[in-house]
Order: C-alpha cells, then structure tokens, then sequence
C-alpha cells in the first residue's frame, strides 16, 4: 500500500482561516439572538430587525441605536449614536484596504463587511492572498451567524413575553459581553469609567439616547491614538 499524501499547503492555508473564521461566526451567535429578542421587546418588528441586521451590520450600533429607541429616544439620538459607535469602521477600512484592491463598487461592496473580526483575521495572515482570502471566509461566516441569530431571536421574541422570562434585560447583558474584551488596557479602562460618568451626569438634563452620545464622543477624545500609546482597544465583535 502506497503512503497517505501529506496535506497541501493550500489545503493547510484553508483549514488555518475556516476553522477560526467558523469560531468567531459561532462567537457572535449569541449576541445575535440577544439583539433580535431586543428589537422585538423595544416594540420592533422581525422583518425590521433583520433589515438591520442585513444592511447594518455592526452590533455595538445596531444594539445602541435600538437601546435608545426602547427607552423613548428620537430617531436622530439613536442614529447619531450609532454612527458614532461606527466610526472606528474606518478606521479599520483604511487598514484593510491594501488588501481588497480593485473597482470601486467591489472597494464598496467589501466596506460593508468591515468590522472588527474582519479586520483582525486579515491582518493576522501573512501574505496578500491569505489577507483577502480570510477577509471574505470570516465575512460570510459572520454574517451568515449573524443574521441566522437575529432571526431566530426576533422569532423567539415576538412568541414570548420577553419581560416574563428576564429577555428585556438582554440588551444589558450582551453589551457589557462584548465590551469587557475591548478594554484591555489601564488607558481604555480609565476613558470607558469616564465616559459612564459622563453618561450618568447629563442624562437628567438632556434628551433620551443624547447622553449615549456624549458618552461615545468622550470616548472617541480619550482613546484616540497617541505617539506613545498606539491603540488601546483590541479587536472583537461584531461591533
């Protein structure tokens, strides 16, 4: 009998994206079915929840634009807020970009799919074609994830008395879940304190929804980069 061929470099090239990029699509699930149980007891609908996740697509946004809907807040607070949250997605794209090069409505395309784990699992690889490969396999499986999560919440929550079985809390719970990872410094744990803080001290005095954005905007001052300091939150998501 003839001996087992070794696997091919390029089959060991594929197996070293799916694995991690099928890990963080099963990562995000969870957050995914918190938001679509939030959509529903925010007073949402299931077709509006998924066109937020489908053309959206980033989670700290979508549960903060939503958050502040739920608690009374103008469409503009939620919006704004969430354009804020989103900002550092270009960022991302500028960093990113190198690797997706081609036409402008591709460039377009793929801005949509940057997000956090997009962007780490692309800058991990080590070559060009490694870069765009592991940026569109974590793409699609995050999305997939996503929005297969989003639905079968919003599903569940539009079924059961959310407020009955604890779920209104969800919101809560899956924020906190996905920001303790980011803050992996003193700097970014000092600048998230403020920015609650702050969030807390003129939430009396203005608007639902507006003291989220001056939270986010404090924070956008103290984390932005500095000489000696680089970047202070890491990546993760999909936020």
């Amino acid at each position: 009998m003839g001996r087992a061929k070794p696997p091919s470099k390029a089959t060991d090239d594929w197996a070293g994206i799916i694995g991690p990029a099928l890990g963080l699509g099963f990562a995000v699930f969870a957050f995914g079915l918190s938001f679509g149980v939030m959509c529903i007891d925010a007073g949402g609908s299931v077709p509006k929840a998924m066109a937020m996740s489908l053309f959206v697509f980033t989670g700290a946004s979508q549960f903060s634009a939503v958050s502040v809907l739920a608690a009374g807040g103008s469409a503009v607070s939620a919006v704004v807020g969430a354009l804020i949250l989103a900002s550092r997605n270009a960022v991302y794209g500028v960093a990113v970009a190198p690797s997706l090069t081609g036409s402008l409505p591709y460039r377009l395309f793929a801005s949509q799919f940057t997000i956090d784990e997009t962007t780490g699992m692309t800058l991990a690889q080590s070559t060009p074609q490694r870069r765009r490969r592991a940026y569109w396999v974590t793409a699609a499986s995050i999305y997939v994830f996503w929005n297969l999560a989003t639905l079968l919440g919003a599903v569940a929550g539009s079924n059961i008395d959310t407020r009955k079985y604890g779920l209104d809390v969800a919101f809560a719970a899956a924020f906190v879940g996905m920001l303790a990872p980011l803050v992996t410094s003193p700097r970014a744990r000092r600048v998230g304190c403020a920015g609650a803080l702050v969030c807390l001290a003129v939430t009396p005095f203005v608007p639902v929804g507006a003291g989220i954005i001056v939270a986010a905007l404090v924070a956008l001052v103290g984390l932005r980069p500095t000489p000696e300091a680089g970047s202070v939150v890491s990546t993760g998501g999909p936020a």
